[in-house]
């Protein structure tokens, strides 16, 4: 399947799932009912302005036209994995006291403890 013939078809899809009709994309737009359907029938070629005229006049974005019904969302840095790390280094007795300390203050006492 092509680029195109997916894209048409997540369109039919969409329009599908919400109860529209192609001509709704004509109305949200400045193309006429017979252009959209041109495209959406491969008889036309689709190009990225098609694509972006598409997105806008069903208030989507163009990736979400190539994925749907999946729609993609960014993931904010907010939401980013938390990152684990971990540090081995060996150190005789005192010194390993003494960077403890350093990384946990006075509390490293308790941690052991407990």
């Amino acid at each position: 399947m092509t680029l195109q013939e997916t894209i048409s078809q997540n369109i039919r899809k969409f329009l599908n799932d919400k109860g529209l009709k192609q001509a709704s994309i004509a109305y949200n737009s400045d193309y006429t009912e017979g252009k959209v359907s041109k495209i959406l029938n491969g008889e036309q070629k689709m190009t990225i302005e098609d694509l972006s005229v598409f997105a806008t006049a069903l208030s989507l974005r163009e990736i979400d036209l190539l994925t749907y019904p999946d729609i993609y969302y960014k993931k904010e840095e907010s939401e980013a994995e938390p990152v684990e790390a971990v540090l081995q280094i060996k150190l005789k007795q005192d010194k390993k006291d003494q960077v403890l300390k350093l990384v946990f203050g006075e509390n490293n006492i308790e941690i052991f403890n407990k």
